[in-house]
């Protein structure tokens, strides 16, 4: 064992740079998992619809006692406001479930990167194809979810297509951070302070109501955090509000992916290549 582990490392050491057949070697990896069973499939769509409650019982539900609300200029109903809001989260919510609780679970306790790195990969590619792997269940969250909107008259096909690829970006953006997170995770009772956290700016980044409605202090305290940029940069594209705005947005959401899969990369190179 210890001579096929020194064989993986030197043959690791002899192939630098970033390989995407290695990479995608970590996804078809994940795509196995998939397959084996049941079980995998039932947590992987259960992901999408706790938004999609959240928009029918607020955004439809509440939006019937609400009305028409003015926002960017715009007079909209409650739900057109929040259904974007919805797909921000969708999107946070499939990369940050794939990247935190599996790859936890995976590096902690399965130890299965462990007999990862018994062969050439690395753990830089791992970390971007765990990465990938995140996206595309954030992808398939978000793709579904737009199909909901379009069908309830929540935004217009055109919006929905401009909006898609700003969902790939958050979901990039949020799985990077989650795999950072799980390089630092302890136990399990971490994740309680994880929870905590996504759902507090789950209530307020936007969500269910416009920030200008808060005071000025928390108003500036919410928009330093990472949803309410996903959550503005979703919606003003679904609504076809375009603006230079937009690429502030697209930034904080950019330097989010590259600092995050940066630390984790290294964080998982001194876990597993110490």
């Amino acid at each position: 064992m210890l001579t096929t582990l020194a064989a993986a490392r030197s043959m690791r050491a002899s192939r630098p740079g970033l390989s995407t057949t290695r990479v995608g070697a970590v996804i078809g990896r994940n795509v196995g998992a998939l397959r084996s069973g049941p079980a995998y499939w039932i947590v992987l769509v259960s992901g999408f619809f706790e938004p999609l409650l959240y928009l029918l019982s607020i955004g439809v539900g509440v939006g019937a006692l609400v009305g028409d609300i003015t926002v960017y200029g715009r007079t909209m109903s409650y739900a057109a406001f929040v259904a974007p809001a919805m797909l921000a989260v969708s999107a946070m919510t499939g990369a940050l479930a794939e990247t935190t609780f599996n790859v936890f679970f995976k590096l902690k306790y399965m130890k299965t990167y462990e007999a990862v790195l018994a062969t050439p990969v690395r753990p830089v590619e791992i970390a971007f194809g765990e990465l990938t792997w995140a996206t595309v269940r954030g992808s398939f969250y978000t793709a579904i979810f737009l199909g909901v909107m379009v069908a309830l008259g929540l935004a217009p096909v055109g919006g929905a297509l401009a909006a898609f690829p700003a969902t790939i970006l958050v979901s990039l953006a949020f799985g990077a951070v989650g795999l950072a997170i799980s390089t630092l995770m302890r136990g399990w009772q971490d994740f309680d302070l994880l929870t905590t956290g996504q759902f507090s700016m789950f209530l307020f980044s936007g969500t269910f109501s416009p920030v200008q409605n808060y005071p000025a202090w928390m108003e500036v305290l919410i928009q330093v955090t990472p949803l309410y940029h996903a959550v503005e940069l979703v919606r003003r594209l679904s609504l076809g509000l375009y603006s230079p705005g937009l690429l502030g947005h697209a930034a904080y959401l950019l330097v989010m992916l590259a600092a995050g899969l940066w630390f984790a990369a290294r964080r998982m190179e001194r876990l597993l290549c110490p």
